[in-house]
């Protein structure tokens, strides 16, 4: 199978995202016009044409990146992997004069070094081109044209071309971080997974480099994350068709919702996260539709009720046992007193601590922040007597 333009039927594509946002990226291929979709773990495999794929990447907003099957063999030894990969018609997907890199990942594996098997794959390929036009492409790690990604489970391989190139939560816009930044394909998940209305308010009282809210005001005004970036993999790739891919960006700045009638706020105890995140949204196109404010947890007041709160608090990397528990049970008579109305989502890696917030989560979801596992926990504050039913703190697995 190659990549031409040519290439109208449906084809095989795998998407990658974070563990516990499978589901939220099948939904979101779903309404892209995906077939046959199947959540698997950390990714959603289906089927559609070159234009899905093109759309894919511009709109997907919890993919981290998109893959194109091209060849499955079997290989036991480093032997049998280069004469599989060596087979291959590599002319098909690019050609000497562009660089390329390989991205192998192991899993259950008589191969046990995935640079090993990485710089196997390399000399395969360059090999191939060397005795078929004389000359060789150059290996580029950090930026090069063609992506290949290499999965190997047991003695199964599998070889995709990366149509992404840079991981799609590189939006683009957020070029200055906090200390400990949100991925924005974790925080467009954690507002999905919300199932916040676009309508009513939503706020971030942690909110650092603001990626929560700006994530949030993209999906509210229908904005492509995929806009703000100037390049995907599929680029280079023989016979992109860029007139085709011109029109989908085009439908995408179309279907853009004007300025909203109701504002997004976040806020954070720092000034200098304040305006990294005001020049992030500005970056973002949303800029006008946050409202940033420099306030302390417990001091800010939220937009009347109904509204949706989504946070990420500390885990307590560099505080004492005691004053993170203290800091959570403080969290939890926040939320009693300031946020009546509300469903509150708080996303934490440290689950002892979140017993001490000291209310009934309606909802556990279980996600990982890099390698540390993590909860979206639901609180829903009732207004009137009903408040009461969820303060009855329950274990938080």
């Amino acid at each position: 199978m190659t990549v031409y333009k040519k290439d109208t039927k449906p084809f095989r594509m795998i998407a990658k995202t974070l563990f516990g946002l499978e589901d939220i990226l099948a939904d979101e291929l779903t309404a892209l016009g995906a077939q046959n979709i199947k959540p698997m773990n950390r990714s959603v495999e289906f089927y559609g044409d070159i234009k899905l794929l093109y759309k894919a990447n511009l709109w997907c907003r919890t993919a981290t990146r998109i893959l194109k099957p091209i060849f499955n063999f079997r290989a036991g030894n480093e032997h049998d992997l280069y004469s599989e990969v060596f087979k291959i018609n590599w002319r098909d997907y690019f050609n000497p004069n562009q660089t390329f890199s390989i991205d192998a990942i192991i899993n259950d594996s008589g191969f046990n070094n995935s640079l090993f098997v990485a710089q196997k794959t390399k000399d395969a390929i360059a090999d191939y081109f060397r005795q078929k036009t004389g000359r060789r492409p150059s290996v580029d790690v950090r930026n090069p044209d063609l992506k290949i990604n290499l999965y190997i489970y047991r003695d199964e391989c599998s070889l995709a071309l990366d149509s992404s190139g840079e991981p799609l939560f590189k939006r683009g816009y957020r070029t200055r971080t906090g200390e400990a930044p949100l991925n924005e394909i974790l925080a467009s998940g954690m507002v999905l997974h919300s199932g916040w209305d676009k309508k009513s308010p939503l706020v971030d009282t942690m909110c650092g480099s603001g990626t929560i809210v700006i994530e949030a005001a993209l999906l509210a005004r229908n904005i492509a994350p995929g806009l703000t970036r100037e390049k995907f993999g599929f680029m280079n790739w023989p016979g992109f068709d860029k007139l085709l891919f011109r029109k989908i960006q085009d439908e995408a700045y179309e279907s853009i919702k004007p300025k909203l009638d109701f504002k997004l706020v976040g806020s954070d105890m720092s000034s200098e996260q304040i305006q990294v995140a005001t020049d992030n949204a500005r970056r973002a196109r949303v800029g006008r539709d946050i409202v940033f404010k420099q306030s302390e947890f417990s001091d800010f007041i939220p937009p009347d009720p109904p509204g949706t709160l989504i946070f990420n608090p500390p885990y307590g990397k560099r505080m004492s046992v005691e004053d993170i528990m203290n800091f959570y049970q403080s969290i939890g008579d926040t939320l009693k007193q300031n946020y009546s109305g509300y469903d509150a989502y708080i996303f934490t890696g440290n689950l002892d601590a979140a017993k001490h917030i000291g209310l009934r989560a309606s909802r556990r979801i279980e996600m990982y922040n890099g390698p540390i596992e993590c909860r979206l926990l639901k609180f829903e504050m009732y207004q009137g007597s009903v408040k009461t039913k969820y303060q009855n703190p329950e274990n938080t697995e």
